[in-house]
């Protein structure tokens, strides 16, 4: 098939590359126009009435070649990949320099640096209601026996003394305790195989394949807001030209910010978690071709 893997230019050592933390992954329903934005010509977009599933992965790593850091993934949506399908990211955030330049080079992702902020605030504890039991079955229930947070994860892109807010995320955490074990729902493997490249870091057209082994619940979907119009108007004014000097890079993270803006459909909370990320392949012009004839 001409498949060659590429070789890693980082200190992260060799492949497969191995992440472990915690993550919600959030699937929603992302315009169809606006995905093909960031898709390259290659590939055929998975659409039914307009719309194709894109969404976040947003991922805690406590234990990572990268050492301790924060993403958030932003995914456009899913493209043909005979006979199953795979994701294309838009836009990568990382609050760390090695993740953000193994990301660009190594697996050929959009990765640009970025700052979270997180702010964890209690929420009130609610008894159980008359479904109360049913739900906690499933996962997806309150009881007194559970503790609730709201956490606040604010993410701004950073270039050089330059920052542009992107998003903030507001999620509600479930505290088990030990006893309730089961609320962090059963232990599954999947893989994520995704596409990427064509980047200025990156110019080949590559595939990779993502094995995670986690405990895995619905939650509830976290509300997530863009940055304000006085907020954006003021950074505009005040910050360096970094942002505002290249168009293709400010209309491309407005655009990753419309699909993070779109509708929630599902939202699965991953706990216990572990990524092994192999080497990406190549693609070559046979396969680009057949995924056209998809």
């Amino acid at each position: 098939m001409g498949f060659g893997e590429t070789k890693s230019s980082s200190g992260y050592g060799k492949p497969p590359w191995i992440f472990k933390g915690s993550a919600l992954y959030q699937l929603h329903l992302v315009k169809a126009e606006t995905a093909r934005r960031f898709m390259p010509k290659e590939f055929r977009l998975v659409e039914a009435f307009g719309y194709t599933l894109g969404g976040f992965f947003l991922a805690n790593y406590d234990d990572s070649p990268a050492g301790v850091f924060d993403e958030l993934v932003v995914i456009a949506g899913i493209v043909w990949n005979p006979p199953t399908s795979c994701a294309w990211a838009a836009r990568v955030l990382v609050n760390s320099e090695e993740a953000c330049h193994h990301g660009r080079k190594d697996v050929g992702l959009p990765s640009q640096v970025a700052r979270f902020s997180k702010r964890i605030t209690p929420v009130p504890r609610q008894t159980k209601g008359k479904f109360g039991g049913f739900l906690n079955m499933i996962g997806m229930g309150t009881t007194i026996h559970h503790s609730k947070d709201c956490m606040e994860v604010q993410v701004a892109e950073v270039v050089g003394h330059a920052s542009a807010d992107i998003c903030s995320i507001k999620l509600i955490t479930d505290v088990p305790t030990p006893r309730f074990n089961k609320w962090m729902g059963p232990s599954i493997t999947m893989s994520l195989p995704s596409f990427s490249g064509q980047t200025e870091y990156n110019p080949n057209l590559l595939k990779y394949s993502c094995r995670i082994a986690c405990r895995v619940r619905a939650v509830r979907p976290a509300r997530v807001s863009g940055p304000s119009p006085l907020k954006r108007d003021r950074d505009s004014d005040l910050e360096t030209t970094d942002f505002t000097s290249d168009e293709p890079v400010d209309n491309g993270r407005n655009l990753s910010i419309s699909v993070l803006l779109s509708k929630p459909i599902l939202a699965l909370e991953f706990n216990c978690f572990e990524m092994q990320v192999e080497a990406p392949i190549i693609l070559s012009n046979d396969s680009t071709s057949s995924l056209r004839a998809a």
